[in-house]
């Protein structure tokens, strides 16, 4: 659908204006944000169409008469796995404050997760996907998985399903327990309190895990849309051994998304209101970029969360090959995913997370460019989406 691209683009990043055009034109957007920093500097602001994605009367915070109420520069969307990347950024800072080692393990923080032979899990294999327990044996209703302490206790409980810190493989919700218990435990705060004071208002960024109820109305509905019917190029198809996983109920990948069974309503406020920091962070595409812009320089001449060492960290790959969750190869660093086919990113030296069915948000410190992207639309595929990649596409052309 044609609509009126809203915001501004700074010289030289015309093409992602236009890529992001061409997303309604041709793929089937329906309202999306994204926005672009460059050495802390935002180079791009740019939001279009309708705040809810079916166009109807009312976010989640029950807003009526609303019609098709337009996308604002302030709306805000879940933004799925888009929330890992939040959520290491939590715990690298706590490594990066000397209260977390990365090399020791899970269970010196947090006795209960030794059970069931976890006890050498280490929080580098936790960050990297390599903890080994990405399914829980029984898995939590959509309220048992919003209360923290159930949510721990299935994790910590749980046997691995392969030797911790040989292989790797996504751990699509149980990532939400293993994080959320371990910065609790180690800042004595809620995970959703420590990303609220420690990450998002140093950055001034919009992002919250846990949103607060005088924040519902700037929350669109988000929902599945049909993929377009476009050419070769732009439809991307699963290859068979990827269909298949994601097809048989007992496969490693239909477990690890079924962790929570069955899946949450992610526009009822109750949902919205909990802190899982795997799936239901809620942010503006330029929260998202804001905090990227944080983690590798200063936002503004001011804040900059992330030292260079802890900076590399970030980027150092710690999982790559064929991902015994995803089936596909990924490349993990202390949390974040990295560059690779799976989810391209701008270059290699990118680091940053995707939200399965559309947004995506990462650093590239090479060209110091931040990236953040979100929709209410949610399309099938899990890390690359072709609306975010024609974005990405149109930065690397802006800075060619």
């Amino acid at each position: 659908m044609d609509v009126r691209v809203n915001g501004t683009v700074a010289k030289g990043f015309e093409p992602v204006a236009e890529a992001f055009a061409a997303n309604f034109a041709r793929l089937g957007e329906r309202g999306a944000a994204v926005a672009v920093y460059r050495a802390g500097r935002r180079v791009v602001d740019l939001w279009a169409g309708t705040r809810d994605v079916d166009g109807g009367a009312g976010g989640a915070g029950g807003a009526s008469g609303a019609g098709s109420a337009p996308w604002q520069r302030g709306t805000a969307q879940v933004v799925r796995s888009a929330t890992k990347g939040v959520a290491a950024t939590a715990l690298l800072l706590l490594h990066q404050r000397g209260l977390l080692d990365l090399d020791a393990p899970v269970g010196a923080y947090w006795p209960e997760f030794k059970a069931a032979g976890k006890e050498r899990v280490l929080v580098r294999d936790l960050l990297a996907h390599r903890a080994g327990v990405p399914v829980l044996d029984r898995p939590l209703t959509p309220a048992e998985a919003a209360d923290p302490d159930l949510g721990a206790a299935a994790v910590a409980a749980q046997a691995p399903v392969w030797e911790p810190g040989t292989d790797h493989g996504y751990h699509a919700q149980t990532y939400s327990w293993l994080t959320g218990e371990l910065v609790r435990r180690v800042s004595g705060r809620p995970v959703g309190e420590f990303i609220a004071a420690e990450i998002a208002a140093p950055a001034g960024a919009d992002v919250w895990l846990g949103l607060p109820a005088g924040e519902q109305y700037r929350v669109g509905r988000v929902g599945r849309v049909t993929e377009p019917e476009t050419s070769g190029a732009l439809r991307v198809r699963p290859k068979r051994a990827v269909a298949d996983a994601y097809a048989a109920p007992s496969s490693l990948t239909r477990r690890a998304f079924a962790a929570i069974t069955p899946l949450p309503d992610e526009n009822a406020p109750a949902y919205r209101a909990a802190a899982l920091p795997a799936s239901n962070g809620i942010a503006t595409a330029d929260g998202l970029a804001r905090v990227y812009a944080s983690l590798i320089g200063e936002v503004d001449g001011g804040t900059r969360l992330f030292t260079p060492e802890t900076m590399e960290l970030a980027r150092a790959e710690a999982s790559a090959g064929p991902d015994r969750v995803l089936v596909v190869g990924t490349r993990f660093g202390a949390g974040f995913m990295l560059h690779g086919p799976a989810s391209p990113l701008l270059s290699p030296a990118s680091f940053g997370h995707p939200g399965r069915g559309g947004a995506l948000a990462f650093a590239d410190p090479d060209s110091g460019i931040a990236f953040g992207y979100v929709t209410n639309g949610f399309r099938s595929g899990v890390t690359a989406d072709p609306r975010a990649q024609a974005l990405v596409r149109a930065v690397r052309e802006a800075l060619s």
